[in-house]
């Protein structure tokens, strides 16, 4: 399983102890039943939770058993050895857990935490784009629906949509549904990209202008952002890429001061395992993200609620596409 690296918490200290710096001890008097509700419910229900680098730290670093951005929940998804998974994310990626464990049960907490990505696109408008592009292969973002990936050839993240881009080895391509992932990786590649409209209502907020005027109140930040910002905002940033790479850049590189241009629970979570990093937090948050809570998690373990099904011949179609992603 993919856990926090093995010097973020002393592991033998309790809990509370290991998460003190994220989560004050008044904080924690208010999770802590929940929290152990939560591991004991896992324990007798074989159950594991996957957790998205957006959920709330007392999810992050309290109950989840694999954390990371959607490439690594999708592929860690294939190998947990567990009866029941919960997924502490949005719906879509409840879906792709679900597509890649047909067996098992799998439960989102809320069955509103949706995504404005995957609501900005439907399996037909995937179909008239065709129409309007014979020939031409579909990418499909992981943030989209079943039906939507039932309709694409291959699907990608934002940590991978170049290299899924180029293995298809083909000079046009349909990339589909965040128009500035599309237009971030067309700069980086000499394919053809035709995008799709679709915005992510938490990184379409950022403007070049956030950057500068971080630059000139903070001096010496490093400024990381998220590929699905505007063009405009990666070309001010000193690097983008996915969470699990912006992770990894705080990691390996060690800015003494850095800005994470995505949701405001990723710098959070980061933060806790460097505290020699100043973190400053232009804070934009993801309402579907934030709709899921220890108390709703604890709630689908006690209940089955809410369980994921898709009909057998559409995700049949759709696992092809996400599992052509994860051979490449």
């Amino acid at each position: 399983m993919a856990q926090l690296p093995s010097t973020a918490f002393d592991p033998s200290a309790p809990l509370h102890e290991r998460l003190k710096r994220v989560i004050p001890p008044p904080e924690w008097a208010v999770f802590e039943e929940d929290v152990e509700a939560i591991l004991a419910l896992k324990r007798r229900r074989n159950a594991v939770v996957l957790a998205h680098n957006y959920q709330t730290p007392e999810i992050f670093h309290g109950v989840a058993d694999i954390v990371g951005d959607s490439l690594l929940l999708a592929r860690e998804a294939t190998k947990v050895d567990a009866e029941v998974i919960v997924l502490a994310g949005v719906y879509f990626m409840a879906e792709t857990a679900k597509l890649l464990n047909p067996e098992k049960t799998v439960l989102i907490p809320d069955l509103a935490a949706g995504c404005s990505l995957a609501q900005s696109i439907t399996a037909n408008d995937v179909r008239l784009m065709r129409e309007r592009h014979p020939g031409v292969p579909v990418v499909a973002y992981v943030n989209t629906s079943v039906a939507v990936k039932a309709e694409s050839d291959i699907c990608c993240t934002s940590g991978n949509a170049r290299a899924i881009v180029e293995s298809l080895g083909t000079d046009h391509v349909i990339m589909l549904p965040d128009e500035y992932l599309a237009r971030n990786v067309a700069a980086q590649t000499k394919v053809r990209i035709t995008a799709w409209k679709g915005h992510c209502e938490v990184h379409e907020r950022f403007s070049a202008e956030d950057v500068r005027t971080l630059r000139d109140n903070h001096p010496g930040v490093t400024v990381l952002a998220h590929p699905e910002c505007p063009p405009e905002v990666v070309a001010e940033a000193d690097f983008a890429g996915s969470t699990a790479a912006m992770a990894d850049f705080v990691g390996q590189e060690r800015p003494p001061r850095v800005v994470l241009l995505t949701e405001c629970s990723m710098s959070d979570n980061v933060a806790v395992l460097y505290p020699d990093i100043e973190f400053i937090r232009p804070c934009n948050l993801c309402p579907h993200m934030k709709r899921i809570t220890l108390k709703n998690i604890r709630h689908a373990l006690e209940t089955n609620a809410h369980e994921v099904t898709i009909d057998p011949a559409m995700a049949d179609r759709a696992r092809r596409s996400v599992e052509r992603m994860l051979t490449l």
